[in-house]
């Protein structure tokens, strides 16, 4: 599992994130913004609160976290099972 090691917060819900293992990049957060826990982001104060948690996640205001892994797969383009090999599905032929 990888942690967040820096956040910035760009315009339009978009954070810049660096992970420990080198890597860095944009995720896109906009597509959340009003839905369920992610109304709080409809003010963008809040959003900008954002904070790394003890587990390398990212928190807001103690009522919304963000796993490090979901946000390294949107920041890459990489799919899970490209990240966690072990999702991979083999064929198992009786």
């Amino acid at each position: 599992m990888v942690k967040i090691t820096k956040v910035t917060v760009i315009k339009n819900y978009r954070l810049e994130v660096a992970f420990d293992d080198g890597v860095c990049g944009v995720a896109d957060l906009s597509d959340l913004v009003g839905k369920g826990v992610f109304t709080l982001w409809r003010d963008p104060h809040v959003f900008e609160q954002v904070q790394i948690g003890s587990f390398g996640e990212l928190v807001w205001l103690d009522k919304i976290d963000l796993c490090p892994d979901s946000l390294y797969l949107k920041v890459t383009g990489k799919k899970p099972e490209d990240v966690f090999p072990t999702l991979r599905c083999e064929p198992i032929y009786a």
